[in-house]
C-alpha cells in the first residue's frame, strides 16, 4: 500500500511533464500567485491570457501537490452546509447566488477541460448524498422541496431506498438526494492540464519555491522572498490554502481564521470492469450524511476510491497509515461483499475548513486571497482562480463570496491542538442523531 495520492502517482514531477528544464525565478512581475494548485493554477491562466507577467510560486516538488492532488476526486455542485440554513443566516437572495456560484464552478472546470484539451476522465454524472439512518430522510425532502420553491436548483431528486440499493451494491443507505450537476476527473491529470495551459500563455512556474516572507513596499506592491530569491510582483495573490510551509509572521492573520483538519483516503486494487460497475452502477460521486462521513467513487481504471475524516489529526505517514486501518473498516463495513480486497494507495491531505464553512476571497493589506473552501474545493478553486483575476484587473463584483465578515477562531493561533476534542465531540454527535 503505498503511501502516497493515486491522482499524484506516475506523473511526473513539473516541469518534467511539459517542456522541460527548471524555471528561473523572474526579478519583476505583474502578478506572484502564492501556491501552485487549482487556485493559483487556474488564476495563472486567466492573468497571463490578459497579458500579464505571471509567476506562480509553489512550495512542493510538482503543482498540486497538497489539497487540490491529494481529494476524493470529486467535483460537486451545492453548498457544504444546508442550503436551508445558509437563507435563514444571511436571506434567501444571497444563499441563493452561494449555491450557484458552485454550479457555475462545476461549469468552468467543464469548459476548461473542453476548452483546453485536458485529458482528466472528466464525467458529469451526478453526487448521491446518501442517507445512513432512516430519519435522515425527512431532512433530505426537507431540502429538496426548499431549494424548489426558492427556486435555486430543479436537478435535485430524493431516491428512495429502493432505487438508491439499484445503483449501490449496499445496504446501507435508506435513501439519498440526487444533485444532477456534479460532476468528477483525475485531479492530478487535470492540474498538469492546467498547469501547461497557463504556461502557453506565458505564465512561469516555479516548484520548490517556498514563500518565506513578505514584504509591502506600498499599496498592492510586494516582494515576496523565497528559498530561490526575490521577486517583486505589482500585485499578490494569496492560494495557499491549509498549506503548512512559509511562515506565521507573513500568514498568521488568515492561518487564524482558517483550521487545518485531515482527510484520509484509500485507494482499492483494480476491481474489473465487471465487478466496478455492479458495485456501483451509475459511476456518481457518493457521500454520507454524517458529521464524520464517508465519501467514495469508482476510477477510469475501476479502482473504488473510499475517504473520510477517519481521524481528527494532520496528515503525516503515521497518521495516513492508521486513518487507512480506520477507512478498510469504514470500507467492509459498506461493501462487504469485496471481502479482502488489496487497498493499493492511502495518503491525507488538509481540507482549509472556515468556521461557517463557505469559502473567503477579497483583498487585506494589499494582498489578494481565495481559500477556506472547506472540503468542497475542486471546483470553487478553479473558478475562483478565475474570478480573483477579473477582481484583480479591477472588477470587483467577479467575487461571490466578497464582503463577508471573516472572525478568528477563538483559541487558534497556531497547529490545531483541538482537534482531537473536535473529533470526540462530531462522534458523540454522530451517535446521539
Amino acid at each position: 500500500m503505498k503511501l502516497d495520492s493515486y491522482w499524484n502517482d506516475a506523473l511526473p514531477l513539473w516541469p518534467a511533464g511539459a517542456t522541460g528544464g527548471a524555471r528561473s525565478l523572474p526579478d519583476k512581475v505583474d502578478v506572484a500567485i502564492v501556491g501552485g494548485g487549482f487556485t493559483g493554477l487556474s488564476a495563472a491562466l486567466a492573468l497571463a491570457r490578459k497579458g500579464a507577467r505571471v509567476v506562480v510560486l509553489e512550495a512542493g516538488p510538482t503543482v498540486a501537490p497538497e489539497a487540490s492532488g491529494r481529494n476524493g476526486g470529486h467535483v460537486n455542485n451545492g453548498l457544504a452546509v444546508d442550503y436551508a440554513d445558509v437563507a435563514a443566516k444571511v436571506g434567501v437572495e444571497k444563499a441563493r447566488a452561494w449555491y450557484h456560484a458552485y454550479d457555475d464552478a462545476v461549469n468552468t472546470v467543464a469548459r476548461l477541460v473542453q476548452q483546453e484539451s485536458i485529458d482528466c476522465d472528466f464525467l458529469r454524472h451526478g453526487k448521491l448524498k446518501l442517507a445512513t439512518r432512516p430519519y435522515q430522510m425527512d431532512a433530505l425532502q426537507r431540502s429538496v422541496e426548499r431549494l424548489v420553491a426558492d427556486g435555486v436548483d430543479t436537478d435535485v431528486e430524493v431516491l428512495s431506498a429502493e432505487r438508491v440499493r439499484a445503483e449501490v451494491q449496499s445496504e446501507r443507505f435508506h435513501g439519498g438526494l440526487l444533485y444532477k450537476r456534479s460532476a468528477q476527473m483525475h485531479m492530478g491529470r487535470f492540474a498538469h492540464g492546467l498547469a501547461q495551459a497557463a504556461e502557453r500563455q506565458g505564465a512561469t512556474i516555479c516548484t520548490n519555491t517556498c514563500v518565506n516572507r513578505l514584504e509591502r513596499v506600498q499599496g498592492q506592491v510586494h516582494r515576496l522572498h523565497t528559498a530561490q530569491g526575490v521577486v517583486t510582483a505589482q500585485q499578490v495573490l494569496l492560494a495557499t490554502g491549509a498549506s503548512r510551509h512559509g511562515s506565521y509572521g507573513s500568514f498568521g492573520w488568515l492561518r487564524r481564521r482558517i483550521v487545518p483538519i485531515g482527510s484520509f483516503i484509500v485507494v482499492t486494487e483494480p476491481l474489473g470492469a465487471e465487478r466496478a460497475q455492479a458495485l456501483l452502477r451509475e459511476r456518481r460521486t457518493y457521500t454520507t450524511i454524517a458529521n464524520i462521513h464517508h465519501y467514495f467513487r469508482l476510477t477510469a481504471d475501476h479502482r473504488l476510491v473510499f475517504g473520510g475524516r477517519a481521524r481528527f489529526a494532520i496528515s503525516s505517514p503515521q497518521s495516513d497509515a492508521a486513518s487507512g486501518e480506520i477507512l478498510r473498516a469504514g470500507l467492509a463495513e459498506t461493501f462487504p461483499q469485496l471481502g479482502p480486497v488489496r487497498l493499493d494507495y492511502c495518503w491525507g491531505g488538509l481540507v482549509d475548513m472556515t468556521q461557517d464553512r463557505l469559502p473567503q476571497a477579497g483583498e487585506r493589506d494589499g494582498l489578494f486571497y481565495s481559500m477556506g473552501y472547506s472540503g468542497h474545493g475542486t471546483q470553487m478553486s478553479v473558478h475562483m482562480g478565475e474570478r480573483m483575476a477579473e477582481v484583480m484587473a479591477g472588477n470587483v463584483a467577479a467575487n461571490p463570496w466578497q464582503g463577508r465578515h471573516w472572525p478568528a477562531i477563538p483559541g487558534h493561533f497556531g497547529p490545531p491542538w483541538f482537534l482531537p476534542a473536535v473529533g470526540l465531540y462530531f462522534r458523540l454527535k454522530d451517535r446521539l442523531a
